[in-house]
């Protein structure tokens, strides 16, 4: 039996469909072994918070091994996994094709899965992780500002920790009535002669995201800007639901499969005319290249949406590659400090927003490979905000450090979980607002 491995992670499907998927008896079984071997390895101990609650469990147990440790208790390791999946991908020694097998955020989703199922997951959960609902309510013109203002408000804020467990310190985005999909509208893809590059067509349907549409449209409309001016014609999808990741890191398999309904279809159709995909959030691109890959291995469409769609700046890089990306910047940078979100970095990659901003003369990219502690939900309950906090006062603490003239992330959430700490010297925080501002357009 070899100590550890040095080859590359393989995933194994999920097989949710299965009714043995959700025998509470046996995932225990599976925890006790995965949280032995966790327990005698301790690497992941600086990731989220589920290590060092299992570790914990472990040595005020009374044998200090995973047996004194109640079954029960298992659960409380399970709510601080967010699902990030970085210690599948970077630290764990014993992930497949080693023979231990151990992929222990499939064993947390598989355990989110079946309290889902037995209806154990907080009411107040299940709506904060509802893009739809919250967006088709917070883009109506005057309801979207009372909710804003709402955010706000202290005394408003005190009564929110309690009816939807939201701590009233945490940051919460904005609604916008205007929404991309609005400011989109009658907007024709740029005219440009589509050349390809590597496995790239050279033109884009862009999936919009819950968060790009309703919170940050900013961020949609300077994709647009960056990759016309580039000669990428863009366009959106026709329709489209959530990614299903809110959802997937709720264990509501069922709803993730009716978002797949809708979204497969349309992506299919539109590479099928030669579009090629992107979204500005990491978390969406990650759900159609891994996550929804492993829940339906054997399905065509979802396997071809897995091939065609890409992160902007690894769309970027396939471009310039082909010496087909403009670099005629007008606009120098500076110090950018870029954290590097964690549902980017299991994408596996690469430091691709880093290759293309460091292209921009007198620009110097630091990068910071650590969560910010936010994903999403966890960086906002009440239960959970003063964990995630502690998670990000490591990287909060190295951009004090380097004194940068921008810090950004992919991830708008990331970014703000870092930059409300801080006192920046520019309000950009999203390397694509960065890009379109040192192309000067």
């Amino acid at each position: 039996m070899r100590e550890g491995s040095l080859e590359a992670p393989t995933r194994h499907a999920l097989d949710w469909t299965d009714p043995e998927f959700y025998n509470e008896e046996k995932l225990l079984g599976e925890m006790e072994r995965i949280f032995d071997i966790c327990h005698g390895c301790r690497r992941c101990v600086s990731l989220c918070d589920s290590y060092p609650t299992l570790f914990d469990l472990v040595d005020e147990s009374s044998t200090m091994e995973v047996d004194g440790v109640a079954k029960e208790d298992y659960w409380k390791v399970v709510d601080q996994c967010f699902m990030c999946d970085l210690c599948y991908q970077t630290k764990c020694p014993y992930v497949p094709p080693h023979e231990w097998n151990l992929d222990f955020p499939h064993v947390m989703l598989r355990a989110k899965a079946i309290q889902f199922k037995k209806g154990q997951r907080k009411l107040s959960h299940k709506l904060i992780s509802n893009t739809r609902i919250q967006g088709s309510i917070g883009s109506l013109p005057v309801v979207g500002s009372l909710i804003n203002a709402s955010n706000r408000n202290k005394g408003v804020r005190k009564v929110m920790a309690k009816v939807m467990d939201l701590h009233p310190d945490a940051h919460l985005p904005e609604f916008h009535s205007k929404t991309l999909r609005k400011r989109d509208k009658g907007r024709q893809a740029v005219q440009a002669v589509v050349k390809k590059a590597g496995p790239t067509t050279g033109k884009v349907v862009l999936f919009t995201t819950c968060y790009c549409n309703v919170n940050t449209p900013d961020i949609g409309q300077d994709l647009i800007r960056v990759f016309e001016h580039n000669g990428i014609p863009v366009r959106l999808t026709e329709k489209e639901k959530c990614c299903g990741m809110p959802k997937l890191e709720q264990g509501d398999l069922e709803t993730v499969d009716k978002y797949r309904k809708t979204n497969i279809p349309e992506l299919v159709r539109l590479v099928d005319q030669g579009w090629d995909i992107v979204a500005g959030i990491p978390s969406c691109v990650l759900m159609f290249k891994q996550e929804l890959p492993l829940m339906y291995p054997d399905d065509p469409d979802v396997q071809k949406v897995r091939q065609h769609i890409y992160d902007p700046f690894e769309y970027l890089v396939h471009r310039h590659k082909a010496g087909l990306l403009n670099t005629e910047f007008k606009q120098p940078l500076g110090k950018v400090v870029w954290q590097v979100p964690c549902h980017q970095r299991v994408q596996n990659i690469g430091p691709k927003t880093k290759d293309i901003l460091a292209l921009v003369p007198e620009t110097e990219v630091e990068m910071i490979e650590r969560c910010s502690g936010h994903d999403g939900t966890y960086g906002v309950r009440a239960g959970t905000y003063e964990k995630s906090q502690k998670i990000a006062r490591p990287v909060v603490n190295r951009v004090k450090k380097m004194e940068p003239d921008y810090l950004v992330s992919d991830c708008p959430m990331a970014a703000d979980q870092i930059a409300n700490q801080l006192d920046l010297k520019h309000p950009e925080r999203n390397p694509l607002s960065l890009l379109r501002k040192a192309y000067g357009i």
